[in-house]
């Protein structure tokens, strides 16, 4: 069995069994242990895969990417925060797209923001399509070895897999025609269709994209000269072999077959003598792989790369191979057309107006950003409250809005000349000096706003803050390598620098945090929304709001007794363990502790049975 058909066998094997495993843990919401337990099992199967098939590919930073992807994944267990789930979950989905990178000969440290971008949406093309090359192509069933039982059963399971989920359908559809049908098939099987129909399509589901994952990040570019060679229209087999002699020939003298064979040719090129052929030398700046003269017989040798000494015709074939290769590690604006790419003029224009612009904003900024909320009070026809609530989301657009276009401006410039790379520095250094202007401008709006006058904190100003703190983070960094001429170090550290963020938010607990500042903000006069923390926020603020109590006035004391008490009686009915989260029980045993508290409701106007379940 060849290495390519074993290797899809294992995929294929272990992307049904995860298939399974999939359906049964995540079937469950809201998840909790199974989320954790699912990418667990996922990154231990490509762990596995990898080092039977290419152990080359666990290196250390595949090896932080996994662990990366574990921590986000436990994270499922501590956290309740629908936020952070949505966030830990696109993280591992980025991290499986900067997986796949190095199957494409692409060092992922030194890899751009380009490559990352192609990763993930690779990362999704091969999940839904890599089984068809999986099954169609990469595996020859025909070398599956077995005896006649064996491949009785294997068309056996062949047929089942294929006639199953038609009678399930089928079935379905003249259940849902015929009451009466219905009721045979529910009394004859005794189970519901539509439960295991939906088991049957959510564990293929996952067997799928499971499969076609792991074929595209550890079968593709492995077995590139494999595929090439089956394509050959001429197999290895019938490759030209030394001539055995005939009978006839066998039957001459030693002799007959000396005088027979041809003379060997030891002319040497351009019929010149001994002396003029030790003379020649190569011409001035001339090219390494071409002959050193014209017209020769004998083509001249080159050695390939691993020592082998190979013939002018075969080191031309190679250099040609090697040149129409795509080396996606090094793929810059080169492959473009001229018009495509910009030079000093172009990018003057373009970071030189946007530049104008963002000065002249900093300098309508700067009297307020210097002067104090004194000289934002004593401005005419500006309300504070306007001045706050209006600036910090549009801002924090523009910081998100630059890095893509200086990305895209330095990768899009010529490299010809060195003075278009200065222009670039230059400009692109004063636009970062300017956005941080405009960010401490936003981040004084979000204090302002959160803290002076007291309108305290949400989740909509919390992750834009986190999202604020990481560009800046990012342009310092963009400073520190692109406009150093280390471009390549640029995508690796911004990486690391969001996963190093959102793992110290997912520390943090945001709720906890929002309630216990809000609750602060209560303590000193500050209106306080009661609604919004017990419904909007996750089990994480539980702890602080039932600490809160009593410090609370009597309306929004009822209100989130109310609200509590709805949320335990909710939680007694959820009891699966695959949902285990801490977050949510140690709420929970809170909330159950507290029941007397919470049924007791003397603040509200109702009486306190009212509402009671």
């Amino acid at each position: 069995m060849n290495p390519r058909t074993r290797t899809g066998l294992e995929i294929l094997l272990i992307a049904m069994l995860f298939g399974v495993f999939g359906n049964v843990m995540l079937r469950e919401t809201p998840w909790g242990l199974n989320a954790f337990l699912f990418v667990t099992v996922f990154t231990a199967a490509m762990a596995v895969i990898m080092l039977r098939n290419r152990p080359e590919l666990m290196t250390a930073r595949t090896l932080a990417l996994q662990a990366a992807m574990l921590f986000f994944g436990a994270m499922f267990v501590v956290r309740d925060s629908i936020e952070l789930r949505v966030y830990d979950t696109f993280a591992v989905i980025i991290i499986m797209g900067v997986l796949v990178l190095p199957n494409f000969g692409i060092n992922q440290r030194i890899a751009g923001v380009f490559h990352y971008g192609a990763g993930f949406v690779w990362s999704g093309l091969i999940s839904f399509l890599g089984p068809f090359f999986l099954i169609g192509a990469d595996i020859d069933w025909k070398e599956i070895p077995g005896n006649r039982l064996s491949k009785g059963i294997f068309s056996v399971l062949r047929g089942l897999a294929v006639a199953l989920p038609l009678v399930l359908i089928f079935g379905a559809l003249f259940m849902a025609a015929d009451a009466a049908f219905e009721d045979f098939a529910n009394r004859a099987v005794n189970f519901d269709m539509d439960t295991v129909l939906s088991h049957v399509l959510l564990s293929s589901l996952f067997a799928w994209l499971a499969a076609g994952y792991l074929r595209g990040s550890i079968m593709e570019h492995a077995f590139a000269a494999a595929g090439a060679a089956a394509a050959s229209p001429i197999p290895a087999s019938e490759e030209k072999k030394p001539a055995e002699p005939s009978a006839a020939e066998g039957e001459k003298s030693y002799v007959d077959k000396f005088t027979s064979e041809p003379a060997e040719d030891t002319s040497l090129p351009n019929n010149a003598t001994i002396l003029e052929h030790i003379n020649i030398s190569d011409p001035p700046n001339a090219d390494p792989g071409s002959p050193p003269y014209e017209g020769g017989v004998d083509a001249p040798v080159s050695q390939g790369a691993d020592g082998v000494v190979l013939s002018s015709d075969k080191a031309n074939a190679d250099e040609k191979a090697a040149r129409g290769k795509r080396d996606w590690q090094n793929w810059d604006n080169t492959k473009f057309p001229s018009v495509f790419t910009l030079g000093r003029v172009e990018t003057t224009i373009i970071l030189g107006l946007v530049d104008l612009l963002f000065l002249a904003f900093v300098v309508f900024q700067l009297p307020y950003l210097f002067g104090g909320m004194d000289l934002v009070q004593t401005t005419p026809d500006l309300k504070l409250a306007d001045f706050a609530r209006r600036g910090f989301g549009e801002l924090v657009t523009v910081a998100f809005l630059v890095l893509p276009l200086l990305l895209a401006s330095h990768w899009l410039l010529r490299r010809d000349e060195r003075r278009n790379e200065a222009v670039f520095r230059v400009l692109a250094g004063v636009q970062i000096g300017l956005l941080f202007v405009i960010m401490a401008s936003a981040m004084q709006r979000l204090v302002l706003l959160t803290g002076e006058l007291g309108y305290g904190w949400t989740t909509v100003r919390f992750y834009p803050m986190v999202v604020m703190i990481w560009l800046a983070v990012v342009f310092v960094w963009f400073g520190w390598t692109v406009l150093r001429g280390r471009r390549n170090n640029f995508a690796w550290g911004a990486l690391w620098s969001a996963i190093v963020i959102l793992a110290a938010t997912n520390l943090m607990n945001p709720d906890d945090f929002i309630a216990r500042k809000n609750i602060q903000l209560m303590q000193h006069g500050r209106e306080y929304d009661a609604w919004y923390h017990t419904y909007h926020l996750s089990d994480d603020s539980v702890p602080a709001l039932i600490e809160s109590l009593p410090a609370m006035n009597a309306e929004d004391a009822c209100t989130t007794k109310q609200n509590l008490y709805d949320r335990l009686v909710d939680a007694r009915g959820e009891g699966d363990v695959r949902s285990l989260n801490w977050s949510r029980e140690r709420a929970f045993r809170l909330l159950e502790g507290n029941s007397g508290l919470l049924i007791n409701r003397p603040e509200c106007e109702v009486p306190s049975a009212v509402g009671v379940k």
